[in-house]
């Protein structure tokens, strides 16, 4: 089981105190909050990908180039890339690279985003959503695991001859997951290949987070890639912690009030009850990160929202120093033991090479002798 944090980059004012962080502020902050996550343990830092304000990380291959010198561990991912409007070409070739900086240690989640201006801003329309989120992945897996494509669609000039660099380290590409909170045919595109399926879970109901994890586990079994319980699987989730719950509530509610997400809504305890955000002590948030196992199966990540809202950096580090003391050691015991054997652990780029290890020596074990 992997554990780890995401950031949306926001740049929101502190309730508490009126003040605003600059851009410059906001983007070293989430690198200080990814080498904390590896100080404590963490397994996984993810960081989205917007083009529009109030959000800073429009370059996540930068950024997570940078952090991939600063850390040796730490599973270096996004919480979303654009595959709707990113030329799938400069992903390939940007994610290649990062592998190759990171040693591997890269993989993506493909998302359409939310936010509609993105789609003309790079010239696209959104009511092509869904099909450019299906034709550019398709182009995107040929160019990392083909040395010459030849290739022509609908929504981009064609390829001739072309060969993407530098090529997937080890010959390997990295890991991918598809997120998505509402649409069937991303968790469908996500069991076609076989791919890892996300679900943000931090805005939705349980009803409609299972049934959206268990047609991707159907599908996943449907297309031959294993059991419907093997499938690979990813949540998040927010949560914010203290000692006693009621400083926990008491602290984070004028944040959680005017956030631009979901502040001015329903209350923080309207919203704790319907979705998965979790404003306690550390064994409110273990308790309820229990309970996603037994409402969606085992599953194989699980990252956390921590660092949004306004929330200055001293208290999300303080967040993550209870996360990686008091949560996630007690999480990793008890999903371990309750997770079957034949269950997969979540793949990274060793596990992926010796995959493609074994296949290439079964080939040669079945290649017809002269």
């Amino acid at each position: 089981m992997q554990f780890g944090v995401f950031s949306v980059g926001d740049v929101t004012e502190d309730p508490t105190t009126g003040r605003t962080v600059s851009e410059g502020e906001r983007i070293k902050a989430m690198v200080t909050i990814a080498l904390k996550a590896e100080e404590v343990g963490l397994d996984v830092f993810a960081q989205g990908e917007h083009h529009n304000p109030p959000f800073v990380p429009s370059s996540p291959t930068t950024q997570l180039g940078f952090i991939a010198a600063k850390t040796s561990k730490l599973i270096l991912s996004t919480a979303t890339t654009l595959i709707t409007t990113n030329d799938p070409v400069k992903i390939a070739e940007d994610y290649a690279m990062l592998q190759h900086l990171a040693d591997g240690r890269v993989d993506l989640m493909m998302g359409r985003g939310n936010t509609g201006p993105v789609y003309p801003w790079f010239g696209q329309d959104i009511r092509n959503g869904i099909a450019l989120a299906v034709e550019n992945y398709a182009l995107l897996r040929r160019l990392w695991r083909e040395d010459v494509v030849d290739w022509e669609g609908k929504f981009r000039t064609p390829l001739q001859g072309f060969t993407a660099t530098p090529r997937p380290l080890d010959g390997v590409p990295p890991f991918v997951w598809h997120g998505s909170i509402r649409s069937p045919e991303i968790a469908e595109q996500a069991a076609y290949y076989g791919d890892g399926f996300f679900h943000n879970n931090i805005f939705w109901p349980v009803t409609h987070t299972k049934r959206m994890i268990e047609l991707y586990r159907s599908r996943f079994e449907h297309y031959g890639h294993g059991a419907a319980d093997q499938a690979i699987v990813g949540l998040g989730g927010q949560v914010f912690m203290r000692k006693n719950s009621q400083d926990a509530v008491r602290e984070f509610r004028p944040y959680f009030d005017n956030a631009p997400v979901y502040g001015h809504g329903p209350s923080l305890e309207d919203f704790s009850r319907e979705t998965p955000l979790t404003v306690g002590s550390p064994q409110q948030v273990i308790e309820r990160t229990l309970t996603f196992r037994e409402h969606f199966g085992d599953y194989q990540r699980q990252l956390f929202l921590m660092d949004h809202a306004g929330l200055p950096l001293k208290t999300v580090l303080e967040q993550l120093d209870i996360l990686g003391s008091e949560v996630v050691p007690v999480l990793r015991k008890e999903f371990a033991a309750k997770k079957p054997a034949h269950v997969p652990d979540a793949p990274n780029h060793a596990s992926l090479k010796a995959a493609a290890e074994r296949a290439r020596d079964l080939e040669t074990i079945e290649e017809p002798t002269a």
